[in-house]
């Protein structure tokens, strides 16, 4: 198990086990995340860069030829790649760690496994780098009943509890978490240094940690077949596959 996929689970069980099986395509928009990777490989080296760029020609220039000049998205990706560049924080912090350093462990008798963007662990910490259209920008919680920043909002609380874990197992090393963050924002990306030191942070990375716990015992037991998966009933594959059971009162319809 990983993150992304415990989380996608965590969204819809039966979409993540379509998807899993080959039954269902996600339809998302997948340009923020190869500007994402883009970003990631060019911090990691350039061989990993320039591999990237040879893999995805047709999504990063127009009409998939370098001499016809990058795309929109990744003419915006290379000015949020200099933005980092041009901090000094981020090259003393992010730069001098190890890339994509793989890291696994056992959470309750379930394997898992992660990979560190940059871990140093001479310095007992680790990074992720992050895009997001805007840093500033609120987000509605349920469980909280309150607007949340983005870090809540994508569970990224999951990510760095599951990290710092196995990083403990991997390595015998507790190591500090820090995410850098860089917006979308044109024409002039934003960018940040989180880190998870508040008490809420703290009490955010241990709820996490405890929803990890409780609820994989029951997604394991989903992947392989022990289990009926749960339907959200508002993804795509929900409302593409839906089937009416049973009425609902026309008063009592839920609403966003």
């Amino acid at each position: 198990m990983d993150v992304s996929t415990f989380k996608a689970y965590k969204a819809c069980e039966a979409e993540a086990l379509a998807v899993a099986k080959g039954e269902w395509k996600e339809q998302q928009n997948q340009t923020p995340l190869l500007v994402g990777n883009y970003i990631h490989s060019y911090f990691e080296s350039p061989k990993a860069h320039k591999a990237f760029i040879e893999k995805h020609l047709e999504a990063i220039y127009r009409y998939g030829d370098p001499d016809k000049g990058l795309k929109a998205d990744y003419q915006l990706a290379d000015t949020m790649i200099k933005t980092l560049e041009n901090d000094k924080v981020f090259q003393k912090i992010y730069m001098p760690g190890d890339k994509e350093v793989i890291v696994t462990g056992q959470i309750g008798g379930h394997d898992w496994k992660g990979k560190i963007d940059s871990l140093n662990l001479k310095g007992g910490y680790f990074c992720d780098l992050k895009t997001v259209d805007n840093i500033h920008k609120k987000h509605w919680d349920n469980d909280e009943h309150t607007y949340v920043p983005f870090v809540k909002d994508r569970r990224y609380y999951y990510q760095i509890a599951m990290y710092r874990e196995l990083i403990r197992q991997t390595f015998g090393v507790d190591c500090t978490p820090f995410i850098f963050a860089v917006s979308k924002q044109k024409p002039y990306p934003d960018h940040a240094g989180l880190s998870f030191d508040s008490v809420k942070d703290q009490d955010w990375l241990e709820e996490a940690m405890q929803d990890i716990v409780t609820n994989q015992d029951h997604i394991f037991d989903v992947i392989h077949g022990k289990a009926q998966p749960k339907r959200c009933e508002q993804c795509d594959y929900c409302r593409a596959t839906k089937q009416i059971t049973h009425w609902i009162n026309a008063a009592e319809l839920e609403v966003d």
